[in-house]
């Protein structure tokens, strides 16, 4: 089992940014990739962001591109994503998913945080 914890959320000003966390525990070795989906009220879990674990390939949305950026920190277990010109249209749960392959398909993601509230105001 894989336990994920997001962290970093919370509201912020139109044009703002945050960076949120994401800490991996359990049987990390069996991780390949870490992604980052949302869910706005109303709304299907839409896939943002995802990284490989070990080679660093990227998948982007197209919402996402130029403005937010995931990284991971290998020693720390720990995936992020600075999120920055932040709009309204961005405020959902931000959820934090790990699997065997780099996808934008939530339902080939294994392993789910609990997510974390990103609030946007205009």
């Amino acid at each position: 089992q894989v336990q994920l914890v997001e962290s970093g959320g919370g509201p912020v000003q139109a044009g703002g940014s945050l960076r949120l966390s994401c800490a991996a525990s359990g049987r990390t070795f069996s991780i390949y990739a870490m992604g980052w989906f949302r869910q706005a009220p109303g709304k299907e879990r839409e896939f943002v962001a995802a990284i490989t674990w070990s080679r660093l390939n990227t998948l982007y949305a197209d919402s996402a591109k130029g403005r937010f950026t995931i990284s991971r920190d290998h020693a720390k277990n720990t995936v992020y994503l600075q999120m920055s010109s932040l709009k309204p249209e961005d405020t959902a749960v931000y959820y934090c998913a790990a699997g065997q392959v780099i996808t934008t398909q939530p339902r080939q993601y294994a392993y789910w945080g609990q997510g974390t509230q990103v609030t946007v105001s205009s």
